[in-house]
């Protein structure tokens, strides 16, 4: 895979929206877990926060930082496909969510699930700010991110015994 071109312009729009979001962290984290439970109810075994109950928890700290590590992550990826025109995530960092999400049987679709529910609460954190532009910019980001993980995933499955 040769370097990915990721434009400054894309690289603000990520930027500039996350800092809007974050501006109401528990607010937009409930919409963002409302939406993957709308797309795919069968999500809910996935998250142990939403295993025993039937509506997403309010004021879940669980809930709260799973989802901001999905716009920051996601967000971080922007900055470094921009500067390094590639996804720079710590081995560390990339095998523990390898192995997390192998663990919780997470599969290609649900990845396609969670994109869907992030463009979805950007469109109701944004209003009018919301664009094609920015869907662009995050989408983009957001699947290179899952890219890398997926590929960890896959390695991890391989070297089982």
């Amino acid at each position: 895979m040769g370097e990915i071109v990721f434009t400054e312009k894309q690289e603000a729009l990520v930027k500039e929206s996350w800092e809007i979001l974050k501006q109401d962290i528990p607010k937009y984290s409930l919409h963002f877990f409302s939406q993957i439970l709308e797309i795919a109810p069968a999500a809910k075994d996935m998250f142990s926060f939403l295993r025993d109950t039937d509506e997403v928890p309010h004021n879940n700290p669980k809930l709260k930082a799973h989802a901001v590590k999905v716009f920051k992550m996601t967000c971080e990826t922007a900055i470094q496909l921009r500067e390094k025109g590639k996804v720079v995530v710590a081995d560390t960092t990339l095998q523990y969510l390898g192995s997390v999400h192998l663990k919780s049987g997470v599969l290609d679709p649900h990845f396609e699930v969670v994109k869907e529910a992030l463009v979805r609460t950007l469109k109701e954190g944004l209003g009018e700010k919301y664009n094609e532009e920015v869907e662009g910019a995050w989408s983009k980001a957001y699947d290179h991110l899952a890219l890398a993980i997926k590929a960890e995933m896959k390695q991890e499955d391989s070297q089982k015994p």
